[in-house]
């Protein structure tokens, strides 16, 4: 099961890597701030959690749940407000309730104490 887990977590993870520069580079750009910035904003969180994510380390997994959370909500706002960029939103809500869900299952998973 934890293995199950770790690579949905690592899917919605990498989904999201990929799917901002496609969203903001190409498929849709943002008419209020440029598409660098955009990126930039969105995209350099995402490095943060990368080696432990790799690695497997389960303090790494727990706290880039939260930043899951961040890329969740980005989602929401935007299928709610850019009804042009709305199947790019609910990707994005998709991919990061993967990693959500994929984090929580591989930290149950691999909980060491019989609890």
């Amino acid at each position: 099961m934890a293995i199950l887990s770790y690579r949905l977590l690592l899917g919605g993870y990498f989904g999201i890597m990929l799917l901002l520069p496609l969203w903001y580079g190409w498929l849709a750009p943002s008419q209020l701030i440029s598409p660098q910035l955009a990126l930039l904003l969105l995209g350099l969180p995402l490095f943060a959690p990368l080696r432990g994510l790799l690695h497997g380390r389960r303090y790494t997994v727990g706290w880039s749940l939260f930043l899951s959370l961040l890329y969740l909500t980005h989602g929401c706002m935007e299928a709610w407000s850019n009804p042009a960029a709305r199947w790019l939103a609910l990707s994005e809500v998709a991919l990061a309730l993967c990693w959500l869900a994929g984090g929580i299952g591989y930290i149950r998973g691999t909980r060491t104490d019989p609890a």
